[in-house]
């Protein structure tokens, strides 16, 4: 027994010595790292080899696919995850080498002297903590500008899907850095602010100001941040309209106003939204999503052709179809089909799965903050990084990004597989609705207008997929019919 007793004793101080070495917690965490890199690199390895070897439309698929359409999906998702494995590649290698070499250490060290420069020292903290952000913003910015520009105007230009002049591109970056910016830095300069003062519980007080920032932006995105980027209109008035009107009062949804948003001046991949609290919510429809909605599609990129064609939708009315000459042909959705979609969506709100989001967030964000109450005193986590002091944002930085990754991946693999579910689940809503045969079909043209490759590794899906597979999706609204 006194042997056993020796040999615990000896294990648990071993087990502290390593806690407490500032290099043996920064090795578990650069080690973490790469094994989350290497996992993502294998499961995106899954599914681009089904991309390389699927050549052919399978049976199971052929009836809601042409060959032609699975072709260009294919290509188009082989594109992306190709293109996908050299980003990683680069950005694992570039993170590394911050972190072996000390880079967020130096660019504390390099904001402190701005600081010196114009007469303020080391006690103006929340003040360079903003100076820090700026230049890290800055330069992920700029180091992850050429990819971007390339998935832009090459991946994304080859495929039919780009509608951005390079001036349009310029000055959305440009106002998403600044607007980014200017939103970012006070919140963060406060939320440092709290922490300070909040003494014990501050904890408490984060969260608190962290749920009324999340609340008011929600409120305030689409009706003063988005119009920034893209331009808002009223639906016209119409048969859609009325309809959706019809929908909502249908099932007490208190809709105060229905938009649409030009969308296809910076793509042709289309969507549908709604957002507000209480008894003031909005509708914002993408006009890349309306088969009918012509004042957008009047203004084309320049040098770009289309052709208009009519053809005769599932529901039996007319139904345009825009031939992009760089890409597929554009389908959209007919009124009945929106209808569909939106039925599906306000079915989240209806199921109560907006709210039950809402808690599980805030709950998660409450017990962050209170591990991170525990933690933001350890100087063996900043040593580990190569700090001396204990700057507030650097602990939030460490502890959050770092220390808290296990818990994050799993944590973002339920939010997950909660997700799905509740997909399926506002799909069984819209269906209750006497809208599923118009869903199936607009889930098939979507699912073609965006390229979707139908064929899908199962470890693959399940770990990334926030929105069920297609067949899924179909079967799932088969058998409740």
């Amino acid at each position: 027994m006194g042997r056993v007793n020796l040999a615990l004793a000896i294990n648990i101080g071993l087990i502290h010595r390593l806690i407490m070495d500032p290099d043996s917690i920064f090795w578990a965490i650069f080690v973490f790292m790469w094994l989350v890199y290497l996992w993502e690199t294998y499961l995106s390895y899954r599914q681009r080899e089904l991309y390389r070897t699927v050549t052919k439309i399978p049976e199971n698929i052929s009836s809601i696919m042409d060959q032609e359409t699975y072709e260009k999906a294919r290509l188009y998702n082989l594109d992306k995850s190709t293109f996908g494995f050299y980003v990683g590649v680069w950005g694992e290698i570039e993170h590394s080498l911050i972190l072996i070499y000390g880079g967020i250490p130096f660019l504390w060290r390099v904001s402190g002297e701005v600081m010196q420069k114009y007469g303020f020292d080391s006690t103006y903290e929340i003040s360079q903590s903003v100076v820090f952000l700026i230049m890290a913003v800055t330069f992920s910015t700029i180091t992850s500008m050429p990819f971007t520009v390339y998935s832009t105007f090459v991946i994304e230009e080859r495929h039919g899907f780009n509608k951005q002049t390079p001036g349009f591109f310029v000055k959305d970056q440009i106002k998403k850095f600044f607007v980014s910016l200017a939103i970012g830095m006070p919140i963060v300069a406060l939320l440092i602010y709290i922490i300070q003062i909040g003494g014990d519980y501050f904890f408490i007080y984060v969260w608190v100001f962290l749920l009324v920032v999340s609340l008011l932006m929600i409120t305030i995105y689409a009706d003063y941040i988005a119009p920034l980027f893209d331009k808002f209109a009223p639906l016209p008035e119409g048969e859609l309209r009325t309809k959706i009107e019809e929908l909502a009062k249908s099932i007490d949804f208190p809709l105060t106003k229905l938009y649409v948003v030009e969308g296809s001046k910076r793509s042709s991949h289309s969507n549908a939204y709604f957002y507000g609290f209480f008894k003031n919510k909005r509708i914002v429809l993408f006009d890349t999503l309306l088969a009918d909605y012509s004042p957008v599609n009047a203004d084309k990129k320049e040098g770009e052709s289309s052709k208009l064609e009519t053809k005769v939708g599932d529901s039996g009315e007319a139904t345009k179809v825009e031939e992009n000459t760089k890409g597929h042909k554009k389908t959209g959705c007919n009124n009945e089909e929106i209808l569909a979609v939106l039925s599906h969506e306000l079915g989240h709100w209806k199921l109560g799965h907006i709210l039950k989001n809402l808690v599980i967030s805030q709950v998660n964000s409450f017990l962050c903050f209170a591990a991170f109450g525990l933690l933001i005193d350890q100087q063996v986590l900043y040593s580990a990084f190569g700090f001396d002091t204990r700057p507030t944002i650097i602990g939030l930085i460490i502890i959050f990004q770092y220390v808290f990754s296990p818990y994050n991946e799993i944590l973002s693999f339920c939010v997950t597989v909660l997700s799905r579910m509740f997909e399926f689940q506002a799909d069984a809503f819209a269906k209750s609705l006497q809208h599923s045969s118009n869903l199936k079909t607009a889930l098939i043209k979507l699912n073609k207008d965006n390229l979707g490759f139908p064929v899908n590794d199962w470890l693959y899906s399940t770990w990334h997929f926030s929105h069920p597979p297609l067949l899924e999706r179909l079967r799932a609204l088969e058998k409740t019919e």
